[in-house]
């Protein structure tokens, strides 16, 4: 018998069976409660122990929404009267990475509108119930002499 033979036959047949269908592999990514479009509904700033209502602003009305997918952060904020001279017109926005562990949630600001802002790293806590995330952590950037405690209340668009 000639051994030439079995031994193709065996290539072949593995050469066969290595071009069947393959089977995909697809990554998939945890969807977090936290992924969407969330608008602001109140902010304050806690400065030496006295508090201070930042957002709504009396007589200034505004609106910001700020987004979060699996791995970014991004804000957006504008006067809602349209002002057009830069005693009126207003426009804000920053993004960056997060990572959320439990409550703790970390921001490292990469871009922003207000330059001194970018490149910092934030710690916050959060707390999600149904459609409503708060948001509170210190704010500190020496260099700013920025140092003082936020909470941010958003609610759920989508």
């Amino acid at each position: 018998m000639n051994l030439r033979l079995p031994v193709a036959i065996g290539i072949i047949a593995c050469t066969l069976a290595s071009c069947g269908e393959k089977k995909a592999t697809v990554a998939t990514t945890e969807v977090l409660p936290l992924t969407g479009t969330w608008k602001l509904a109140y902010s304050k700033m806690i400065k030496n122990g006295d508090t201070s209502t930042t957002y709504p602003v009396p007589g200034k009305p505004n609106e910001m929404i700020k987004m979060f997918n699996g791995s970014h952060f991004s804000f957006f904020s504008h006067d809602l009267s349209k002002g057009s001279d830069s005693a009126t017109a207003a426009f804000s926005a920053g993004a960056g990475t997060y990572t959320l562990t439990g409550d703790k949630y970390e921001e490292h600001l990469q871009y922003c509108s207000f330059r001194g802002w970018e490149d910092k790293h934030f710690s916050f806590t959060l707390t999600l119930q149904n459609d409503t995330l708060i948001q509170r952590g210190i704010e500190k950037i020496d260099s700013l002499n920025v140092n003082h405690e936020i909470v941010e209340a958003y609610t759920r668009l989508r």
